[in-house]
């Protein structure tokens, strides 16, 4: 918000305009604490760090994968690691077979799934990118923008160890608490993450399929996880995995089990970086996308 108020601020001056108003609307999901939200950004809503702006804030409860806002009413829309996560779970039983899971013993896509499980999650990325592409169309002023970042791959292999490390970890300290007893078999196979790593290629095909938006800039980076101290490292990949997973595994396997996962999931990862010490480093992939409105 920031940033906006202080680039346009630069720009008015630059061109000797007045400043206008500005309008934020933040969302995220109906159960999010929007009163923390609101207390953080007092300084904004009473004028205390822009004395000469004004700037009204408001919360908008809801999902993305669908309208949020009226027609024609915004000039950016900026969305930080979020378009990754899906609208729900890939169908990933096989109908043919009672229903029997196609992701047995994993949470992701990985190396040994089906090409029907990697099929599936690709379908309903595509399904849900151009459903938010759609809403964000409707909403915005001609020549607005929609800045994305979100996490992504390199690969055009969809098991790359760059957007399923974390996830296979993950499966295997479930694994390991199911044949301790302490998750049920039955449990494990009926799970799967709503999340889906893109390629630049998929995200730009459904661009230019859904057609409401130029493509202004689609790139990746890589930012490397941990450091040469592997006990260090397995801590703080643990508990960055747990900061974006903990709430999905709780919904699905209760709280009871949290705690004594993500020792697991930390005890695995040092493991696994003690054996591979010298192999190629840990990255993750994020994709930076700016879209024009039509």
């Amino acid at each position: 918000m920031a940033t906006v108020i202080d680039t346009v601020k630069c720009k008015c001056k630059e061109l000797g305009l007045q400043m206008p108003e500005f309008q934020f609307w933040l969302n995220d999901l109906p159960g999010s604490d929007f009163n923390t939200l609101f207390k953080g950004l007092s300084s904004f809503a009473v004028g205390e760090r822009y004395t000469d702006v004004l700037c009204l804030v408001m919360g908008v409860p809801g999902s993305f994968h669908g309208r949020l806002f009226p027609k024609c009413s915004l000039h950016l829309v900026h969305s930080f690691y979020n378009v990754h996560w899906l609208s729900k779970v890939p169908q990933l039983r096989d109908e043919a077979e009672s229903l029997l899971p196609l992701n047995k013993g994993k949470i992701y896509i990985s190396t040994t799934s089906s090409p029907a499980v990697r099929e599936a999650y690709l379908s309903q990325f595509r399904d849900d990118f151009s459903t938010f592409l759609k809403s964000r169309s409707q909403e915005m002023v001609p020549n607005g923008r929609v800045v994305l970042m979100l996490q992504g791959r390199r690969s055009a292999d969809p098991t790359s160890k760059e957007c399923c490390y974390q996830w296979e970890i993950l499966a295997n300290a479930l694994t390991e608490m199911v044949s301790q007893k302490v998750i049920d078999e039955e449990k494990l196979d009926s799970f799967d993450v709503p999340y889906y790593s893109p390629s630049k290629e998929e995200v730009q095909e459904v661009v230019d399929k859904e057609g409401s938006f130029a493509t202004e800039l689609l790139e990746t980076f890589a930012t490397e996880v941990g450091d040469k101290n592997i006990w260090r490292s397995g801590k703080e990949i643990a508990n960055s995995l747990r900061s974006f997973t903990e709430s999905v595994i709780s919904d699905h396997f209760g709280l009871e089990i949290i705690d004594k996962l993500y020792e697991k999931v930390t005890d695995i990862l040092i493991q696994d970086l003690a054996t591979h010490s010298d192999d190629e480093p840990i990255n993750n992939i994020s994709l930076v996308v700016v879209l024009k409105r039509m």
